[in-house]
């Protein structure tokens, strides 16, 4: 025992072992199999990486993520004299690269050697691995061989007739951090093991605080707000889509969060690089699709935040997982709504049939979870077949159920109905034909939600268990049958709703009362900065975007970047001049700003603009971009107008010249130069039918683009 804490000591600088990972190296010493279902965070790899280190020959670890083999690797070689200690081998090696590693391990300098599960399936690794020694073999994320996991592969279901074809005699230590008990089984019986022993940890995460939140129009706002409240810590936040990923991260950049994108669409390379500027903290938050976090080990993560509604409880309890790894306080948002789930139901009609049967299952417990007023860790704890007890672990207000409790009401007549008259011994039966069968009172409130939460309280206080075959159907416990003979009270609370999402109509301007003294000020300067350029007062800024000024109080260039109608180029222009304006009405007035964060977007506005300016830079018939983009000519001309009042100057003469001939052009010019006002209608009191508003609106446009 001494000897294998030094050994612990020398080969990764650890004086002590957590958890089970002492009784599971020495399994794995003694060449017995194992299968291992440990929490993210528990220190699954060091259960195959010290033992790899000991023995002879080579361990090979079948890992199903890129990333993770990079990051492993990274770990092991940061302990070792020499980079031969372990390395990859998947498709991202070049021919010679593919090489190397295989002379290291022939040489014998290689203890680890991360394969694929593609790769391994390859015959040519296959006549490799039957020419080395190998010390055992690793199969780390098991979950993955499961149909019924979270991250089924294929490829996974295939280990266990590759080890046959290289050697049947090899020992196997299967890990997972996320595996129900169906999971479990389903993974046993493909992996074929005799002489298993399985080493289980608690499931419970007692550093993690679980939280869910309505999605809706605030969001963004929000998520902001709980980011700035954990400035300078490391977080994650998933999405579903790779489009998702890529907005959020822009709208996280331009309100000031270091944040980098992640998904399997990037180049490989960029992929790397943000993950590596994510480890070494030179960003603060990676926004990321489930293709990042299985295996990453980034201890100090403080948040993890669900944007998208997660597909399964097993990547939702994975993902969170990623938080806290050191110990410290972990806090794991999910932002839940009903279009967000409908989504997912959409692209599961795609699939077939078996594949979209078990991902509507596996997404109903989502639901379930974010729905259910009962405490989060328990749910999570018995969705994966864990009893809570909160004598031992003294967390139970870590969830914003158990912190913020709702009204409880006694339900102890309506369970004994329940298990008494739906259930007898050793029957199973399907949660649908009990809720059915159900007697409903819509006066006392007692209807199929009422039923529904019922049956989750039951089967989380495990008085009714889930079938392992078929988690759609349940049957009475042992303490259901106890329940039977002596009821007690039993309580539960109204189910979460979150149908009611608030709704706000503009992130950027607030209601709020103008600064009348100050809004003065601003135009008076306006004027004066006009003059001196021999400009009218609406080409410098429009009258809504001082009124928002007067709003917002900006005192820095970046808080100026946020105010209506203000683009880069007119920050640059005039931005400094009415800082420093702003800033003095601040001291002498004693105002005190609202810390209220207004959020400053682009994503598709950005995008629509960009593409109109190119059309435009293309020389475009302005008729037709409205006729190609589907919209009314009015609307493109607000869209032409909103871009040249932020300072973007836009080249339109070559439709100007087809409806104004050069009197005409002269004459408007004249008028918008001189004019004082930036309203068209008093322009078409001016023309007096000369010109109508379309005419006059596209000829504003040219002009501030020329004056601009």
């Amino acid at each position: 025992m001494d000897n294998l804490k030094n050994q612990l000591k020398e080969k990764f600088g650890f004086t002590s072992f957590k958890n089970l990972q002492e009784p599971i190296i020495n399994n794995l010493l003694k060449g017995n199999n194992s299968f291992v279902i440990m929490p993210t965070g528990g220190g699954k790899s060091l259960c195959y990486q010290l033992p790899a280190m000991i023995l002879d020959g080579t361990a090979i670890v079948v890992s199903p993520l890129i990333a993770l083999m990079k990051n492993q690797v990274d770990l092991i070689r940061s302990n070792n004299t020499k980079d031969s200690v372990a390395h990859v081998l998947n498709s991202t090696l070049t021919k010679e690269e593919t090489e190397k590693v295989k002379k290291d391990v022939l040489k014998k300098e290689t203890k680890l050697l991360f394969v694929a599960p593609e790769t391994l399936s390859k015959s040519n690794t296959i006549e490799f691995l039957k020419e080395i020694s190998i010390s055992f073999i690793a199969i780390d994320e098991a979950h993955c061989i499961s149909e019924w996991g979270h991250d089924f592969r294929p490829e996974y279901r295939k280990i266990r007739e590759i080890i046959d074809q290289i050697n049947s005699d090899i020992k196997i230590i299967a890990l997972t951090a996320t595996a129900t008990p169906k999971v479990q089984d389903d993974i046993i019986k493909n992996l074929k093991i005799d002489n298993l022993k399985v080493f289980k940890s608690s499931f419970n995460r007692h550093n993690l605080y679980y939280e869910v939140r309505a999605k809706n129009n605030d969001t963004d706002i929000d998520l902001l707000k709980f980011i700035k409240l954990n400035q300078n810590q490391s977080g994650i936040i998933y999405c579903l889509s790779r489009k998702n990923v890529e907005d959020l991260s822009q709208l996280l950049n331009m309100n000031g969060v270091k944040s980098l994108p992640y998904h399997a669409g990037l180049e490989k390379k960029i992929r790397e690089e943000n993950q590596d500027k994510f480890l070494k903290d030179e960003c603060d938050v990676i926004v990321a699709t489930i293709a990042f976090g299985m295996g990453i080990d980034k201890p100090d993560v403080r948040y993890v935040v669900h944007y998208s509604v997660p597909k399964s409880i097993e990547g939702y309890y994975q993902e969170t997982g990623r938080a806290g790894r050191d110990g410290g306080k972990g806090h794991c948002l999910m932002y839940y709504s009903y279009k967000d789930v409908e989504k997912l139901e959409k692209l599961l009609s795609k699939k077939k049939s078996s594949e979209r049967n078990i991902g509507i299952m596996l997404l109903k417990e989502v639901s379930t979870y974010a729905e259910s007023s009962i405490s989060r860790r328990k749910f999570l704890l018995s969705y994966f077949g864990e009893k809570y007890d909160p004598n031992i672990y003294k967390d139970h207000k870590m969830d914003d159920n158990s912190k913020n409790d709702k009204v409880k009401i006694n339900v102890k007549d309506q369970l004994l109905f329940l298990l008494k008259n739906h259930f007898t011994k050793n029957k199973k039966v399907q949660i649908r034909d009990i809720i059915k069968n159900l007697p409903f009172d819509e006066k006392k409130g007692i209807d199929e939600k009422f039923w529904k939460t019922i049956i989750t309280y039951a089967i989380v206080e495990g008085l009714l268990e889930k079938e392992i075959v078929d988690f759609t159907s349940i049957k009475i416990s042992a303490s259901g049958n106890e329940f039977i003979l002596n009821p007690k009270e039993f309580y539960i609370s109204e189910d979460n709703d979150f149908s009611k999402s608030k709704k706000i109509e503009n992130h950027s301007v607030k209601s709020s009362v103008v600064d009348n003294e100050l809004l003065n000020k601003l135009i008076i300067l306006r004027k004066e900065i006009a003059k001196s350029k021999s400009l009218p007062p609406y080409a410098i800024f429009q009258e809504f975007s001082l009124e928002d000024m007067t709003y917002k109080y900006p005192e820095t260039i970046d808080e100026f970047k946020n105010i209506n109608g203000v683009g880069e180029g007119k920050v640059n222009k005039f931005g400094s001049q009415f800082i420093e304006l702003i800033k003095k009405h601040i001291q002498e007035n004693n105002i005190e700003k609202s810390d209220e964060i207004v959020l400053r977007t682009s994503g598709s506005k950005s995008s629509k603009k960009l593409s109109l300016i190119q059309n435009v830079d293309k020389k475009i018939p302005l008729d037709e971009i409205s006729e190609s983009r589907g919209i009314e000519f009015n609307v493109l001309l607000s869209e032409l107008e909103s871009i040249v009042f932020s300072g973007t100057k836009l080249n339109i003469d070559y439709y100007v010249d087809d409806i104004l001939d050069e009197d005409q052009q002269e004459e408007l010019r004249e008028y918008f130069l001189e004019s004082e006002s930036e309203d068209i209608s008093d322009a078409l009191k001016e023309f007096d039918g000369d010109y109508d508003e379309e005419e006059l609106r596209i000829f504003r446009v040219k002009f501030l683009s020329d004056v601009s």
